[in-house]
């Protein structure tokens, strides 16, 4: 059924509305100008009160409805990507929500004529805010539960926290994070949205040599983390045909799924904080975990290449810490031992600089 059948369709339920509702409405209207001017029923009022109610349904009743549709449509993909427990502790406060509202019926009905609205609006209110409840409280809900002493049965281990983290394209092209997951620091759910997975298939069938080689890399990584880590992993099937860009989509997806994003884009990650998404910068966990190195502590390292300015010679960590060592042009190609002077924390990344300890000792 095409736009405007539909838009028929509502002006003609509009019209129904109308007319069952135009004793009540012309009496109301007259009742709000009765201070100003006496008003007597007008010929035709049913007609044109059906009138103005076909013509707001006709206008307005095909915004809504599919207004009302997308969101159907995204509540429905979110309760898909919810585990078992969580969607049974929001079933339960859903159920509790409308049984407050049915105790309250009786007292709404009476408020005047607008008691049905009000019923309807305050039944609405209490599901929704029990599910909820129900779905970010299940722990406690379960920990009630009888044979559950403090949340838990004796000798069982406490659960863990089921959070979902999002992988974008960099990161998985990155590869990093299938080591990561392999040590065991990653909880939660692992989740690769589709639309993911066809920008990997995307790059995967470049004609540009290296995109294609990132692509299947980016394949690869992924077929790894599914086969041979004992990881979680979630297909996320859903799309959001409204947003264009990928990364755009990745923040959408992590405030659907209260989850958080693993990147390391730059980009992305400022993003990600300007939406108040939490996000996981691989490159952040990289400096994190680097060895500290102080001033005065000695290092041995390669010297391989001129550096910037005159008489500096290049050196770096196994971890790619960038080593400028003074006066270390003479002893390039050959391994020595450096005395730290100062290090330089930069947004690229750290900087060490050293001078050789012969030249040290010899001063």
């Amino acid at each position: 059924m095409n736009r405007v059948k539909w838009q028929l369709l509502f002006a003609a339920l509009g019209a129904l509305i109308g007319y069952q509702w135009s004793h009540v409405v012309g009496q109301g209207f007259r009742e709000l100008l009765a201070p100003v001017m006496q008003i007597g029923p007008l010929g035709g009022e049913t007609l044109w009160i059906m009138g103005v109610f076909a013509g707001l349904l006709y206008f307005g009743g095909i915004w809504v409805a599919e207004w009302t549709a997308r969101k159907l449509r995204r509540w429905e993909e979110w309760l898909g990507t919810l585990p078992f427990p969580d969607l049974s502790g929001g079933i339960i406060g859903l159920i509790m929500g409308l049984l407050i509202s049915l105790l309250l019926l009786p007292a709404l009905t009476k408020v005047a004529w607008i008691g049905g609205m009000l019923t309807l609006g305050v039944t609405l209110v209490l599901g929704y805010s029990g599910f909820r409840i129900g779905y970010t409280k299940q722990a406690e809900l379960f920990a009630l539960a009888p044979g559950r002493s403090g949340g838990k049965e004796e000798g069982e281990a406490p659960p863990h926290p089921r959070e979902h983290k999002i992988l974008d394209t960099s990161v998985i092209i990155d590869g990093r994070i299938a080591d990561i997951c392999k040590t065991g620091f990653i909880e939660g759910t692992l989740v690769i949205p589709e639309f993911v997975l066809e920008e990997l298939q995307h790059i995967a069938d470049s004609s540009d040599l290296l995109k294609r080689n990132r692509g299947r890399r980016g394949l690869d990584i992924l077929n790894k983390i599914q086969k041979e880590l004992d990881v979680k992993v979630l297909i996320y099937e859903g799309d959001f045909d409204e947003i264009s860009e990928v990364d755009s989509k990745l923040v959408k997806l992590a405030k659907l799924l209260q989850g958080k994003v693993i990147t390391n884009d730059f980009n992305l990650n400022k993003v990600c904080e300007l939406q108040g998404v939490s996000v996981l910068n691989i490159n952040d966990l990289a400096n994190a975990v680097k060895p500290v190195v102080l001033p005065g502590e000695e290092i041995v390292a390669q010297v391989i290449k001129d550096g910037k300015e005159h008489g500096q010679g290049v050196a770096y960590l196994d971890d790619g810490t960038m080593i400028v060592v003074e006066g270390g042009r003479d002893f390039i190609g050959a391994t020595i031992e450096v005395l730290v002077t100062s290090v330089l924390q930069t947004s690229a990344g750290r900087m060490i600089f050293a001078k050789p300890k012969l030249l040290e000792k010899a001063q």
